[in-house]
């Protein structure tokens, strides 16, 4: 059961990275690539796929709020009450240093949230052109078929630790209890991507601590309709209003339940940032 907008929100998707993402891969000037804030970094690209995902929902969907990352950038007032009425948040481009750099995984995301609560989410791919979708309740689609996380089979588990945003002693001090009982492998830099990893069995285990809701909010939907599981450090639900720190994402509940007793997000000190 996809959601009632998926076609016309896929085609939107599909649009927008034919038309302004996919020329200007491996295509940007120099001065088409500026730091937005300190190591953060927006291109023409993400700035102009922003508007042109904004007035395609606001067809689609008309007189429904709509916050962009980009627009928030600017403005970060259009973050207050998410957790308030409908609303369609949008990452233009996720993964820009990736896609600044000229290299893979990039994508689109799109989140439709009512009350603070994520319904329905797309992680688009504009190179291979995947779409991966999920409805609250209704399950996890990659190009239109369901999909189930991958079987929990493996005897060390896989795990991707991003510890960008942490300070050094919580950085070295979670990486230092993950390198014993897991497999660590660099994470993606993209959440497009980073998700369905989660799902197809590349990945078993997430922890961010950085959680903007563009990242999130679809990702997090996706893995959990896939069987997956998504909470905070403390062990409470994901809701992007809810201003909490961190995530730990599995995919089963075994995989989330090995990773808060490995790793103990939830202890003084990992929420604090460098």
């Amino acid at each position: 059961m996809m959601h009632d907008l998926h076609q016309p929100v896929a085609a939107l998707l599909a649009r927008v990275g034919e038309t302004v993402v996919m020329p200007r891969f491996r295509n940007l000037a120099a001065d088409e690539i500026v730091e937005k804030s300190r190591g953060e970094l927006v291109t023409v690209a993400d700035r102009e796929a922003e508007v042109r995902l904004f007035e395609g929902l606001a067809t689609i969907d008309p007189g429904v709020r709509i916050v962009g990352e980009e627009a928030c950038a600017a403005d970060p007032s259009l973050m207050n009450d998410l957790g308030r009425g409908r609303i369609w948040i949008i990452d233009p481009i996720d993964g820009t240093a990736n896609f600044a750099a000229g290299r893979e995984p990039f994508g689109i995301i799109v989140a439709l949230v009512e009350d603070g609560s994520t319904v329905a989410g797309w992680l688009y791919d504009p190179v291979s052109g995947r779409v991966c979708h999920a409805i609250a309740g209704g399950g996890a689609f990659v190009d239109g078929t369901p999909i189930r996380a991958s079987s929990d089979t493996r005897e060390r588990r896989v795990a991707t630790l991003a510890t960008r945003f942490m300070t050094d002693a919580a950085s070295n001090k979670v990486i230092a209890r993950a390198g014993p009982v897991y497999d660590v492998q660099p994470i993606p830099f993209c959440a497009a991507e980073h998700y369905p990893r989660l799902v197809d069995g590349t990945y078993d285990i997430a922890l961010f601590q950085r959680t903007l809701p563009w990242d999130h909010a679809a990702g997090a939907l996706f893995l959990t309709e896939a069987g997956g599981l998504v909470t905070r450090w403390d062990g409470t639900p994901y809701r992007i209003d809810d201003g909490n720190i961190g995530l730990v994402a599995a995919s089963s509940e075994l995989a989330w339940q090995q990773a808060m007793d490995v790793l103990r997000p939830y202890e003084t000190g990992f929420a604090e940032t460098a």
